[in-house]
């Protein structure tokens, strides 16, 4: 049979289904990877534990290549800053690792807001001069060795203060400096309703 017969055999719709296989199987390849547009370098990646990368699901393997993206975008201090915070981290026993990974999970569930509230007071206290630092963190910590009852009470105490008007504020830190110290115990006594000392 001449050429130009047996090429007129072939149906013209096999070139196009040929068309659509590749372009099929490159995007199964693509869905497999994860991504659409890997660089080399995250496709390296993505390929040094390929068994625990395929276990993933797309969330998570979104997740580590975001994850992946903003370690690449960090300028060599922080990483080394990373690195030793990380190191950090496994050195500790693993009690406090687990506190700190339940405090981080609840940060992550935090409201954005209030993320950046927490971050601006957090930067406040890093600008305050050492020494109030430190003075800082010892009522924190006095405040931790309390029973929870007295914790409890302190913090209703503060949230009473700041529903106090600036005024309402400094009259009462007036009449505190005025009283002994005897008027003092007896005033705290009277407002958390407990009863004098026999």
């Amino acid at each position: 049979m001449p050429l130009a017969a047996r090429q007129s055999v072939v149906p013209r719709w096999v070139p196009v289904a040929i068309a659509l296989a590749l372009l099929l199987a490159g995007a199964i390849l693509e869905v497999a990877w994860g991504q659409t547009a890997l660089t080399p370098d995250e496709r390296a990646f993505t390929e040094r534990n390929p068994e625990r990368w395929h276990r993933m699901s797309p969330e998570q393997q979104q997740r580590a290549l975001e994850r992946y993206r903003h370690w690449r975008a960090l300028s060599p201090e922080d990483r080394k800053a990373a690195r030793e915070n990380l190191q950090n981290f496994r050195a500790l026993p693993p009690p406090e690792r687990q506190r700190i990974l339940e405090d981080f999970q609840r940060w992550n569930e935090l409201p954005e807001a209030r993320r950046q509230e927490l971050q601006q007071a957090y930067d406040r206290f890093q600008r305050l001069p050492p020494e109030q630092r430190a003075r800082i963190l010892e009522r924190y910590r006095a405040f931790q060795g309390l029973p929870p009852e007295e914790r409890q009470r302190l913090m209703q105490n503060y949230q009473r203060w700041q529903r106090l008007t600036p005024d309402e504020r400094a009259q009462l830190r007036e009449r505190l400096r005025q009283m002994s110290p005897e008027e003092r115990e007896r005033f705290r006594r009277e407002r958390h309703g407990e009863a004098a000392p026999r």
